[in-house]
């Protein structure tokens, strides 16, 4: 690339930078974002983000200055919170199932318990005893 054409390159994206915060784009959605900025500068993107990333600094710069978050940090953000909120719910329901399979194993282990003395009973007389309140039906 030739000096001349990356000083015009530079220059039309300060341009656009000016006229996308001023919001007054005349290629662009208008959004402070770097691909407005490359519409609206009338460059490949790719210009922004590999040869005048110092343009592509200064302008996310003083779009913070300004105190407006870039729309695609703002996407970025909202994605960040939703994951934490969904990351907050699945830890509650591992911790539910946890739960559950420690009351099952309890359960499993009274049956295996009831099971073994039901055999022993079973096989020292023969037959099955009596279970204690069945009498009662």
């Amino acid at each position: 690339m030739n000096t001349q054409t990356a000083a015009a390159d530079r220059d039309a994206i300060r341009a656009a930078i000016d006229r996308l915060l001023a919001g007054t784009p005349l290629r662009s959605d208008g959004s402070l974002t770097i691909v407005a900025l490359a519409d609206e500068a009338n460059i490949k993107r790719r210009l922004l983000t590999h040869r005048h990333t110092d343009l592509k600094d200064e302008f996310y710069a003083r779009v913070r200055a300004r105190g407006h978050v870039p729309d695609n940090e703002r996407k970025l953000r909202d994605d960040l919170y939703k994951a934490t909120e969904r990351i907050k719910e699945l830890i509650a329901e591992i911790n539910k199932i946890q739960g559950e399979n420690h009351a099952f194993a309890r359960i499993i282990n009274v049956l295996e318990l009831e099971n073994h003395q039901l055999r022993t009973d079973t096989g020292r007389t023969g037959h099955l005893a009596a279970l204690p309140g069945a009498h009662d039906r």
